[in-house]
């Protein structure tokens, strides 16, 4: 719609400062000959809106102009309000900054908008950890969130799954991730990920690094989680499925994509195993819903605790 369309630009200049009618065009995904029209219909309102000619040219709106946050619609509110963590927000030390904006962007709303923002937060709560986990003691975490906004070198010592276990690294914190409830830092050089948790000292530096333009967080964590399954499950494990028995994650989609289903009703597929201890262990809470048909090491495994199990209960 062009009323959406004009409040997006509104919105980049106030946010982005100088921009072409080209790079509005290519934000908005339309040609630069409708910006052209768009930028005449926000002059005519009153929008204190100039363009200069040149290389170096591009609209920009007046110095100190802001607009009031009205062209939002209710699904947006909504999404707003929504997206507030509280806990996490708490975590890094900006509890009261959240609820202060939240308070100030929610008095800036129509009042029909504002009852829809209300009973989004009144009917919906993110509590982002499991259940069966113990909250990580991250004593650090707002040590890190200011070097990462900083640019501030930290030196910490660390502690690793392998030996030697206690390491001293010396970490530019290029952003923080929230996993599941654990938090990460993403460090250069690299970069590398490290559990914050994990964290045993820390000292602050009065070294500053530079952070590299092209790195992207959100597209260096999608990168790690993909290579981290695929370092995970380099095994495989040849099974038959009990009719109605369904299995969860990359088993489940393995089995969707190669099981072969017999006339009784079992399906035989291959699946990935993150190691041989962790599928014996895995398909034992399935009991007799799945038979493991290979590799033999795993389903002879199986069989002793099996006959172990058979013996204790006989006694």
């Amino acid at each position: 719609m062009k009323s959406s369309r004009l409040l997006s630009i509104l919105l980049l200049l106030q946010t982005r400062g100088r921009l072409t009618a080209a790079q509005l065009a290519e934000e908005l995904e339309v040609s630069v000959r409708t910006v052209y029209r768009d930028v005449d219909a926000l002059s005519a309102a009153g929008v204190p809106l100039y363009g200069d000619a040149g290389h170096a040219g591009g609209y920009r709106l007046l110095d100190g102009y802001r607009t009031r946050l009205t062209g939002l619609t209710a699904d947006e509110a909504e999404a707003l309000f929504l997206a507030g963590v509280p806990g996490p927000a708490a975590e890094l030390g900006l509890g009261s900054v959240l609820a202060a904006a939240q308070l100030k962007v929610r008095a800036a709303l129509p009042g029909e908008l504002r009852e829809h923002a209300d009973r989004v937060s009144g009917r919906f709560h993110l509590d982002a950890p499991g259940w069966y986990a113990d909250a990580d003691e991250t004593p650090y975490l707002t040590a890190v969130a200011d070097a990462v906004w900083n640019g501030r070198v930290l030196d910490v010592r660390y502690r690793r799954w392998r030996e030697p276990t206690d390491v001293e690294r010396r970490l530019e914190p290029y952003g923080l991730v929230l996993k599941a409830g654990r938090w990460y830092v993403v460090a250069g050089p690299g970069p590398r990920t490290f559990r914050v948790d994990q964290i045993l000292e820390l000292t602050t530096s009065g070294e500053e690094f530079t952070r590299p333009e092209d790195f992207d967080l959100a597209a260096y964590w999608n990168a790690y989680q993909q290579a981290f399954h695929e370092r995970l499950h380099r095994a495989e494990a040849v099974v038959r499925i009990a009719p109605g028995t369904v299995l969860s994650g990359v088993a489940g989609r393995a089995v969707a994509a190669n099981g072969v289903t017999d006339e009784h009703g079992w399906t035989r597929a291959t699946v990935p195993v993150e190691s041989l201890d962790q599928a014996h262990d895995d398909f034992l809470r399935l009991g007799t819903a799945v038979e493991v048909l290979g590799p033999p090491t795993l389903r002879a495994r199986i069989a002793e605790t099996i006959a172990e199990l058979g013996r204790r209960y006989a006694e």
